[in-house]
């Protein structure tokens, strides 16, 4: 039991870390996101600039499929969808994770949104997307305006909720 208490307090340690590391790493605010080209789960290519002057973009990196904290944020995300549409959003997620395991990922848990394979790590290190503990990949999340803008850098690696409801009040403030 105590090794399990000092696993939770170590890991909340290390979180608080990384959000005060990615905030310091991490696309700056106001400034334009580095357009990408990855391919979904379908193999279809996706671009940032695909959205540019249509739609916000909320893309939230995370560490990997089918794991309990990356499902439960996926699902959060899955279940505010529709909020996000009517907010004029359109939701990514990315992860190292192969096109195949995100196709199985999203027909497990239902998703209505497109999860981007990053296999190579070349758009996390492009965004600044830390590593916690300097081995696992990082879980933060960007809220991207239309204009292709940062406006909002969210990090926890263990608050997988609060990744949606800061999405949700920044694209509050967009409208």
């Amino acid at each position: 039991m105590l090794k399990r208490y000092l696993l939770v307090v170590t890991l909340v340690v290390v979180s608080s870390i990384s959000a005060f590391a990615a905030n310091k790493e991490c696309l700056p605010l106001d400034q334009k996101a580095p357009d990408f080209s990855l391919k979904n789960q379908d193999g279809k290519v996706v671009k940032l600039s695909d959205f540019q002057d249509k739609k916000n973009v909320v893309v939230y990196f995370y560490p990997k499929d089918n794991t309990p904290i990356c499902t439960k944020e996926s699902c959060s995300f899955r279940d505010a969808y529709e909020v996000f549409q009517k907010m004029g959003a359109e939701v990514i997620g990315v992860s190292g994770d192969s096109v195949e395991s995100h196709k199985k990922f999203i027909a497990e848990h239902k998703l209505p949104f497109q999860l981007l394979s990053d296999e190579k790590g070349e758009l996390r290190k492009a965004w600044g997307v830390p590593k916690t503990a300097g081995m696992m990949p990082g879980r933060v999340t960007f809220v991207i305006d239309k204009n292709g803008v940062c406006k909002h850098v969210f990090s926890s690696q263990l608050d997988s909720q609060k990744h949606v409801d800061e999405a949700k009040a920044v694209l509050e403030k967009l409208q």
